[in-house]
């Protein structure tokens, strides 16, 4: 990574460019809630352990919106952002894998979390908040494919 150079105008500016700053001499850069949500989306699930991010009803939504054509993923469903100039604070519900310890799971989310947003925006990521509110058991997709497989029988009789 190069280093900032200093100028006349003073050490301030390479001072606020080596530690990442968002607010300088030279002008403001801000960071919208919808930019931290996707970065913390992208990052939770990332992490080995997670099965989906995102409470129940945020889950059915987001399943029923991905079935329209032209509709893409949401990245951010389940994560909630509080933006402030220089800080993030970011709340996520989640459902984790059947067998991996949520507490080692918790620890991993919150860690690439800090790391991801912290390196991209520059923002200090003050806490990260994990709501498990389910966990996933291997059999709960043998049901999803039986229920799948019903309909389609029924449907073309």
């Amino acid at each position: 990574m190069s280093q900032p150079t200093t100028s006349t105008s003073g050490s301030s500016l390479v001072t606020a460019a080596k530690s990442g700053a968002l607010s300088t001499t030279q002008g403001v850069t801000t960071i919208a809630d919808p930019v931290v949500s996707k970065i913390a989306g992208i990052a939770t699930r990332e992490v080995s352990g997670v099965h989906a991010v995102g409470g129940g009803a945020a889950r059915a939504l987001g399943n029923l919106r991905e079935r329209i054509p032209g509709s893409s993923k949401n990245v951010s469903q389940g994560i909630s952002v509080e933006v402030g100039e220089t800080q993030a604070a970011i709340d996520i519900d989640l459902v984790a894998e059947y067998g991996v310890s949520i507490a080692d799971l918790a620890a991993s989310v919150r860690r690439n979390i800090i790391s991801s947003v912290e390196r991209m925006t520059g923002l200090q990521v003050t806490e990260v908040n994990i709501a498990v509110n389910d966990v996933h058991l291997p059999e709960d997709d043998a049901d999803d494919a039986d229920t799948a497989a019903v309909a389609r029988q029924t449907r073309v009789q």
